[in-house]
């Protein structure tokens, strides 16, 4: 009997990304501060936090305008869950998904701003002598370990009020205005769902069918031009 029974519906939240308008005032405030190229990555390849957290910079071929997301950084686990009173952890983990192993190509811009990351990381890396702990992270803190992902969020909250931006804003939003772009602009949804890394195409449709109508109005305009003699 239990077969012949539908399975509740899942209620997807409304996606709902912040404006080009929003990202332009949060770009200019956020102009030579540590967080700028993480979150530029953020906006230009919808990158999830702990793929960002987890990024090394031999996964980054500046030669080739390539980025390859291999793992991702992550807390696991609560005090005591394991039963025997060990505390979470953090620790690289493969990417949330089977398609979240992937290469992804590098704009300009997203370059430009890890370039100028990595020379403020090397200064960080002399300042911090021997107390520097050199684990290859793009992302790190001023010892070279791992950050916590949890202060990123913190980080991203202090720019949004210096930004006089909505404290509704998430991190996780900057992920959504690059897919929410990439169709806009008639990107494949194929080929968002690569760069995005989600595991079917069906998710991809399902989470920005937002967009969908726009960029089939767009298409709809280029066929009456190319059939419509107009």
């Amino acid at each position: 009997m239990a077969g012949l029974v539908d399975a509740p519906r899942v209620e997807r939240k409304e996606v709902k990304p912040p404006t080009s308008e929003q990202v332009r005032r949060l770009l200019d405030t956020v102009k030579g501060d540590s967080f700028e190229a993480a979150l530029m990555a953020g906006l230009a390849l919808g990158m999830r936090r702990g793929e960002l957290l987890g990024l090394r910079w031999e996964d980054i071929d500046f030669e080739g305008r390539t980025i390859s997301v291999k793992q991702a950084l992550q807390r696991s686990g609560g005090k005591h869950a394991d039963g025997e009173g060990r505390r979470s952890k953090l620790r690289f983990v493969a990417p949330k998904s089977f398609r979240g192993v992937r290469t992804i190509a590098m704009p300009d811009c997203v370059a430009a701003a890890l370039r100028s990351h990595r020379a403020s990381q090397s200064e960080q890396r002399l300042a911090a002598g021997k107390e520097w702990q050199d684990r290859g992270l793009v992302f790190a803190t001023r010892k070279g370990t791992p950050i916590e992902p949890r202060r990123l969020d913190k980080e991203f909250k202090r720019l949004l009020m210096k930004a006089g931006l909505p404290s509704s804003i998430r991190l996780h939003d900057s992920r959504h205005f690059a897919a929410s772009l990439l169709l806009a602009q008639g990107t494949h949804p194929r080929t968002v769902m690569e760069i995005l890394g989600h595991s079917d195409i069906s998710l991809t449709m399902n989470t920005y069918s937002h967009v969908v109508p726009d960029v089939m109005r767009e298409a709809a305009e280029k066929i009456d031009a190319l059939l419509g003699g107009k």
